[in-house]
């Protein structure tokens, strides 16, 4: 019998955008499971500036982190932890390049080709790799501890 792929975490959300259409999370949701994501844990947001600024503080000076805080702070949004042995690929597959309309051009099945809106409001977010994975998940699910899950 073959052994097991480790399961991998990363954080996704569902920005405010997403969630200002309250058919959209369930049916994004029911996506995230067909692709064989597992959602762990799930949780309403809505972000003060200090959080916004807390959570995207490594963009600070850049030209959009004004802006980007300003569009995480318009509405409520959702922090997910989703698990599977690819975790942070296949969610970073599935909602497809920052831009949505390079999205719509070369991955037009992807959540964000078909939810984005602009470069700053692309609807979604998922971890870069492992170490943020487990960065994001720790500031938005303090309970959430990915050692205890690997065992």
């Amino acid at each position: 019998m073959a052994a097991r792929k480790p399961l991998q975490y990363t954080l996704a959300l569902l920005k405010p955008d997403i969630c200002a259409n309250p058919l959209l999370p369930p049916k994004i949701i029911d996506t995230i499971r067909a692709r064989e994501l597992n959602v762990l844990e799930q949780k309403p947001l809505l972000w003060s500036q200090a959080d916004a600024e807390a959570f995207y503080g490594e963009h600070r000076g850049k030209f959009f982190f004004e802006r980007l805080c300003g569009y995480m702070t318009s509405g409520p949004f959702m922090a997910l932890v989703l698990s599977s042995p690819n975790a942070i690929k296949d969610w970073r597959a599935l909602i497809g390049p920052t831009h949505p309309v390079r999205a719509r051009i070369n991955a037009p099945d992807t959540l964000r080709a078909l939810y984005g809106l602009t470069d700053t409001r692309n609807s979604f977010h998922g971890s870069d790799s492992p170490e943020n994975a487990r960065q994001e998940i720790e500031f938005f699910f303090k309970d959430f501890h990915i050692d205890a899950h690997q065992k």
